[in-house]
């Protein structure tokens, strides 16, 4: 009999292989994993009836209540993007912060946080902003490394700040691995992890995730000022009260999204779901103030069923491809080998966030989070002093580096279908990497003071 575990280790070798040359992930997980589950059956390392459970274990996924957020929380991004916000948003802290050097950079940052916050969907932040705000950084003198990573950084905002599809998808993922980690130690009331528990330790990290970016920005405005110039006094500017009109018109109606949405499920009142559908409605109205329905609803949820369909194709590939990989003993030689690992459980949590962040490098945060974390987080729960939200928060920022560094990332790839001629694939690689420094640096601060991600759902939940 062959050794199980020594496949298990092969198919996951075998997922990046193929990954890295280039086969749809869905399809990769499932068709690995069903080429390991036979051959584990063949050399009697496991039995192929385990796969049985597949299709409970898909109606679980599809029935679950949480996971009904995705879809809605997508319509509202994609809505969003119709509707011009993001136009006018962009259009008008270009005048405010344009005189200033650095301004549009800073412009870029505070609307890309708003967008964030509304939208949740990095795709469409990336291509809405690259189509806007590049050109204009160009055109008054920016360097275009500066510009691209700028573009590039701010748009996976939408990864981090609530209601961030990655935070609904870690949510319930780590609910189940919590609650398994306490069943493992004898609790039998166990408590619960909740996606909202996610939302509000999101917050204050995600904030000042910005506040890094702004001052990195500022640095280079001082230290490099003709790589940021400001716009020249004549540029299109209003003052005074017009300036405050304009203000206002654009900024009350997205804030008022975000604040029913984000507010709702902070203050208890709805949960992410029903939110979720709060939002989803905002949206649509907010969008008919600019452009008549008829024509954005087709397209809208076309692009939603695209988008809601891939994610939860990758989520299907990746439950079998935890059943076949839990089955060859993978998630026992896991458990050992943090367990054993020098440090305790903050050495075990460094190399998970270590691997995590390579991994970023061939998969996406999707997969990542329905592949790794089911895997890894029922063990790291399980350990003394690891707290729950702060291994989510710190998960969430660490995927989020996913989205930006090289070769893979999704958000260079958006952008590069956007970006003007003058902007290189080069300068889009190059003008990232000081964003994933300052995001590395963010998770260096997030692990020395983890009360950043716990303390608002203490306040709000007390737990």
């Amino acid at each position: 009999m062959a050794n199980p575990e020594i496949l298990a280790v092969l198919t996951v070798i075998a997922v990046i292989a193929a990954l890295m040359a280039g086969y749809p992930v869905a399809l990769t997980l499932a068709g690995t994993s069903l080429i390991f589950a036979v051959l584990g059956e063949v050399l009697g390392a496991m039995s192929f009836g385990i796969l049985g459970a597949l299709p409970q274990r898909i109606f679980g996924v599809m029935t679950n209540e949480v996971l009904l957020a995705i879809p809605l929380f997508i319509f509202m991004g994609v809505m969003l993007e119709r509707s011009r916000i993001a136009e006018d948003l962009l259009e008008t802290m270009g005048r405010l912060f344009g005189t200033l050097r650095g301004g549009l950079g800073i412009s870029a940052v505070i609307v890309g946080t708003l967008l964030a916050a509304a939208k949740g969907v990095v795709g469409a932040t990336t291509v809405t902003m690259g189509l806007i705000m590049l050109p204009t950084m160009l055109r008054f003198g920016y360097d275009p490394r500066l510009a691209a990573g700028t573009v590039a950084a701010t748009a996976t905002l939408a990864q981090i700040f609530p209601p961030a599809t990655v935070l609904v998808l870690l949510g319930d993922q780590l609910g189940n691995a919590y609650q398994a980690a306490q069943l493992s130690k004898g609790i039998f009331a166990p408590r619960s992890l909740t996606v909202s528990d996610l939302f509000a330790g999101a917050l204050v990290p995600g904030f000042a995730l910005v506040g890094l970016y702004l001052l990195f920005l500022i640095a280079v405005a001082v230290l490099r000022p003709k790589a940021s110039p400001a716009l020249p006094a004549d540029a299109k500017a209003l003052r005074g009260f017009k300036m405050l009109r304009r203000l206002a018109e654009v900024l009350v109606a997205p804030l008022a999204l975000i604040a029913a949405v984000l507010g709702s499920i902070l203050g208890g009142i709805a949960t992410p779901t029903e939110a979720a559908s709060i939002g989803a409605v905002g949206a649509t109205v907010l969008a008919a103030r600019k452009a008549p329905l008829g024509g954005l609803v087709r397209p809208v949820c076309e692009k939603t069923a695209q988008i809601v369909s891939m994610i939860f194709l990758i989520l299907i590939g990746a439950t079998m491809f935890s059943l076949v990989f839990r089955a060859l003993g993978g998630d026992d030689m896991v458990h050992r080998a943090l367990s054993n690992l020098p440090g305790g459980p903050a050495g075990a949590v460094l190399t998970v966030m270590i691997a995590m962040f390579l991994l970023g490098f061939v998969m996406d945060a999707f997969e990542i989070i329905f592949v790794v974390v089911p895997i890894v987080a029922p063990i790291l729960l399980a350990l003394p002093g690891v707290d729950p939200v702060w291994l989510g928060i710190m998960m969430a920022v660490n995927l989020q580096t996913s989205y930006m560094h090289p070769p893979l990332g999704p958000t260079l790839f958006f952008l590069r279908g956007v970006a003007p001629p003058e902007i290189t694939t080069r300068h889009i690689y190059v003008g990232i990497i000081p964003f994933v420094a300052v995001q590395l640096l963010a998770l260096v601060v997030l692990w020395l003071v983890p009360g950043l991600a716990t303390a608002l759902p203490r306040a709000l939940y007390g737990h």
